[in-house]
């Protein structure tokens, strides 16, 4: 579908919105719709006809038409945008930049805002709660602040699924090349492995099949199906590690397939 390594950006599509297609992970990431929602849900599901709007709008920049069945999971999200109450702006048009609020009584609220500026977010609403608190002022010194695990070289690994870990990745290789079994893949269409369950249990605090194939590993966004095969054998080697009993994992693995068949085209 997308040939090469290069990312598309189309700044106009048929509704006036900006459309993308991301290489990421041997997949094509095709994205995004907006839609005004009455409530905020949990687990939000993408709506029939924005995944038609979707493939009939990137159908015109990629090497071959996609269908419903090349769809390996959709997944959808809300987003908290600010808008006064007599504005008759629709979503797409609003500001997607956030607001710090001060009451009369000293409560400080954020609102608005997305992930890609959390830092700023963060200073903002610190700075304002310590002027309410009467606290010193200092300089935020969060902006250029490393995450852990940050590496200068972490982008140039061949592996992309494996830049996640930063300066743990030699670390984590090592772990997974230790015996046979940690380099056994959780499934064939899948990237990851045995070995990154594991790790994932012992080192990144991970409790839940759920926690390892949609958030330890993006297995989930980059194949659901694949995912649900997988989860099984996710709730075993985690149920090693955590000491649970075969009840347990059983448990794990049958809420991770209702969750995950939300995930699925056309569910």
């Amino acid at each position: 579908f997308l040939q090469g390594d290069a990312a598309v950006m189309v700044p106009q599509t048929d509704d006036g919105r900006v459309l993308f297609v991301i290489p990421w992970n041997g997949r094509a990431l095709v994205g995004t719709t907006d839609t005004e929602m009455d409530h905020p849900e949990i687990e939000p599901r993408a709506l029939q006809e924005e995944i038609t709007f979707i493939l009939r709008n990137a159908a015109r920049y990629l090497a071959r038409n996609p269908g419903i069945g090349d769809i390996l999971s959709v997944f959808a999200g809300h987003r908290p945008l600010v808008r006064a109450q007599e504005s008759g702006l629709r979503t797409r048009a609003m500001s997607r930049e956030h607001m710090v609020i001060i009451a009369d009584s000293g409560l400080v609220t954020i609102i608005g805002g997305k992930w890609t500026t959390y830092r700023k977010m963060a200073q903002d609403t610190v700075d304002d709660a310590a002027l309410v608190g009467g606290l010193e002022e200092r300089p935020c010194i969060t902006e250029a602040l490393p995450l852990y695990g940050w590496d200068d070289n972490a982008a140039s690994s061949s592996d992309e699924h494996m830049r996640v870990y930063g300066a743990n990745t030699d670390q984590v290789q090592a772990f997974m090349e230790s015996n046979e079994t940690m380099r056994e893949p959780l499934h064939p269409r899948l990237l990851y492995t045995a070995g990154q369950v594991v790790w994932a249990a012992q080192h990144e605090m991970a409790r839940t099949v759920e926690d390892v194939l949609a958030r330890r590993t993006r297995s989930l966004l980059l194949d659901a199906k694949a995912s649900i095969e997988a989860s099984p054998r996710v709730a075993e080697l985690l149920a090693g590690v955590l000491k649970r009993d075969e009840g347990w994992a059983a448990e794990q693995t049958a809420a991770y397939e209702a969750l995950a068949e939300r995930y699925l085209p056309g569910s």
